[in-house]
């Protein structure tokens, strides 16, 4: 769930004149993702297809706005100093928008669940057995330095794709803040498996038909509840750490630019904005 919503939102960033592309073709690739996790029938397929353009529907109307709003007033501090705080708002803002988004999937899921087979179950454990091998090659089968060069590499190419190339100094400066981050793979890796055996248990569950369709909806958004606040307080503290020192390098970074990298981040807010107006409008 937490992923359908985030690729829907991620949609309205994605740049320039892809963003329209990929907004407008959220549904499809969405749908996609999910079948190979899930392998649906027909049946299935097809009511999957129906949801999901009701929730980009939904998304057009209701939450595109709110994104243009947003950027509309970022591209007014852009040539400003800005606080982590600032930055940490901007995170917050994003997260209740993905988790309002993920609330509008609650009764599809309910209603889909219950027709998963058992097949269907075993071929969703396997993907996710194989997505782990991936994740655990690139983030916990590598050595300390590599992981901090491949961190490194991430930050910089996304810093870049708002200011332009960064300076000496600016590159030295995400390779400290990625040097001392709270950055835990295992601890990030325990968590994974936990949200995917709290979700294979769960669809288990509903599939056994015994729920009425309330309780149905209660499982599934109790689901999500537990996603987005994970039970676990050491990794809520994490997720809490790595947010603050996350705020706070952002914000650090975004004060040490020059006048035109401050003028390129302004520009690409533009562009990210008018793409988000194009697309209010199907």
């Amino acid at each position: 769930m937490p992923i359908i919503s985030a690729l829907v939102m991620a949609a309205s960033f994605s740049g320039c004149s892809a963003a329209r592309l990929g907004y407008n073709s959220a549904p499809s690739l969405a749908a996609w993702w999910l079948d190979g996790y899930l392998d649906f029938d027909a049946d299935q397929s097809a009511k999957v297809r129906t949801e999901l353009d009701a929730l980009i529907a939904w998304h057009r109307k209701e939450e595109l706005p709110q994104f243009a709003a947003t950027l509309k007033n970022l591209r007014g501090v852009a040539a400003q100093t800005i606080t982590p705080e600032q930055v940490c708002s901007l995170y917050t803002f994003t997260l209740v928008r993905t988790e309002g988004t993920a609330e509008r999937m609650v009764a599809a899921v309910a209603t889909l669940a219950p027709t998963l087979q058992p097949t269907q179950l075993e071929h969703m454990a396997r993907q996710f057995d194989k997505r782990n091998r991936e994740w655990q090659e690139e983030w916990m089968h590598r050595s300390a330095s590599e992981v901090t060069d491949r961190r490194v590499e991430k930050l910089v190419e996304r810093a870049e794709s708002f200011y332009g190339r960064l300076d000496a100094a600016q590159r030295s400066a995400v390779r400290a803040n990625v040097l001392k981050s709270a950055f835990d793979a295992n601890l990030t890796y325990r968590e994974v498996l936990r949200r995917q055996q709290d979700t294979l248990q769960t669809f288990k569950h509903l599939r056994a038909g015994i729920d009425s369709e309330s309780e149905a909806q209660t499982s599934v958004r109790a689901l999500l509840e537990r996603t987005f606040n994970s039970p676990d307080s050491a990794y809520r503290q994490y997720r809490t750490d790595m947010s603050t020192q996350s705020c706070a390098a952002i914000a650090n970074l975004h004060n040490s630019t020059n006048p035109n990298q401050r003028r390129k981040l302004a520009q690409v807010l533009l562009d990210y904005e008018n793409d988000v107006r194009a697309l209010m409008s199907p």
